[in-house]
């Protein structure tokens, strides 16, 4: 398999000076947890008086094939030095993901194979480029860390390793908690924030993104720099941002995300329905609109909130037609607009079909047993008509042919007779 990216950068940053505007202030202050060293008005100096483009780090491991908002909150940041004038770094992880980020983990991470971490990459970069400036000369580089890591000799890694006492390892919060409640803290997963910090020392980064918890390995990026005579790095931290749920970090796990890659209406539907307290944190995380200019009604600023992002990854028209969508189908039980419906073929389902089964192939539901317990909740509908018989089934695809099936508020297929 060819590689995804090339072992070098993909263009020669140019030699002009970045921009200085008000994009410094949102850089530094909007959807922005802690600076460090010297706070955002250290670093809004530097954007202001460098008399060349800044290097900016965002590593991301692809441990998953799919990125979701939580994971866009770093990458618009990223994006807003690249319209500053500045080049970003875009670092796929392909050796670290090997190792495992240990960062919040209760347990180590299971180990993925070569070829799933090639493929999450590919779909990594391609959910990227909805966000980050990719044609633009001189604005991105898109690196593997494979470059270097890889080739490191065991003497350069007893040398790397020397930099970091063990008391420092297990002042980490994670590998802390894991080492008083007994649970195994294993010697390979040490390795990751040294590496990670390695990679700074490699790309010469002059700021690092990261979410709150890479606090520990941000910092150790900044001490690897030191120890090999460069300037420090300074470290921009971004908040993690909350599911759907309204309390736990956004994750596909937990099934509280809304993914850069759904559907107008799916990812609609669920951001209209952004409980209250977060409404104005999304918008502040996931959008530039100044927050001084929400509506004051609470309904409305989530229609707004869901119109906005659904535009910025698919279209305003499709967003108009996902809210046309929603409120014929939700608000009205009416099925008569269904252009942005997502489509489920059952041509090649086994007749007589029980609804269960449908639930599952059609990705509406996770498995049989979760459709049952949808269906026994009340939460499935066929064209707006409630089924609470886990029982029930279909002798034909006739009986099914152009009808809306429904789980919960959310989630929609429209069930069509043509081949996928």
């Amino acid at each position: 398999m060819e590689p995804i990216l090339s072992t070098s950068p993909t263009s020669v940053p140019q030699a002009v000076a970045p921009n200085r505007d008000p994009l410094i202030a949102e850089i530094t202050e909007r959807g922005v947890a802690e600076i460090f060293p010297g706070g955002a008005a250290a670093l809004a100096k530097r954007l202001a008086e460098t008399d060349r483009p800044l290097r900016i780090k965002l590593g991301i491991d692809p441990t998953r094939p799919d990125l979701h908002l939580g994971h866009s909150v770093a990458l618009r940041k990223l994006r807003q030095f690249q319209d500053a004038g500045h080049v970003a770094i875009l670092l796929i992880g392909d050796f670290t993901a090997l190792v495992g980020d240990p960062t919040g983990q209760s347990e180590a991470r299971p180990r993925l194979t070569p070829a799933e971490v090639e493929e999450n990459a590919r779909t990594y970069l391609d959910q990227a480029r909805q966000i980050l400036d990719f044609d633009t000369p001189g604005r991105l580089e898109l690196r593997r860390n494979s470059e270097w890591l890889a080739g490191l000799t065991l003497t350069e890694m007893i040398e790397l390793q020397a930099q970091m006492t063990l008391g420092q390892m297990l002042a980490k919060e994670d590998f802390a908690q894991r080492y008083q409640s007994g649970t195994p803290v294993y010697l390979h997963e040490f390795l990751y924030p040294l590496l990670q910090g390695y990679d700074s020392v490699a790309l010469e980064a002059d700021v690092e993104l990261g979410g709150t918890d890479q606090r520990f390995n941000l910092l150790t990026g900044r001490d690897l720099q030191i120890w090999k005579g460069q300037t420090p790095q300074f470290c921009l931290t971004v908040p993690l941002l909350e599911g759907l749920d309204g309390y736990q970090k956004m994750s596909k796990s937990k099934n509280n995300y809304v993914g850069l890659t759904e559907d107008p209406l799916t990812m609609y539907s669920k951001l209209e329905k952004v409980p209250d307290h977060l409404v104005e944190r999304y918008f502040e995380l996931l959008t530039r609109i100044p927050l001084t200019e929400l509506p004051d009604n609470p309904r409305e600023r989530q229609i707004l909130l869901a119109k906005t992002i659904v535009a910025q990854f698919h279209s305003a028209a499709a967003a108009e037609e996902a809210q046309r969508t929603a409120q014929s189908l939700v608000l009205q039980g009416s099925t008569q607009e269904t252009g942005s419906i997502p489509e489920f073929s059952i041509v090649h389902l086994q007749y007589p079909a029980k609804l269960n089964y449908i639930l599952r192939e059609s990705g509406l539901c996770k498995s049989a047993a979760d459709a049952r317990r949808q269906i026994q909740g009340g939460a499935v509908r066929l064209d707006g008509q409630k089924i609470e018989d886990p029982e029930t089934e279909f002798l034909s695809s006739a009986e099914l042919e152009g009808k809306i099936l429904q789980v919960g508020k959310k989630s929609f297929r429209r069930l069509v007779v043509v081949a996928n």
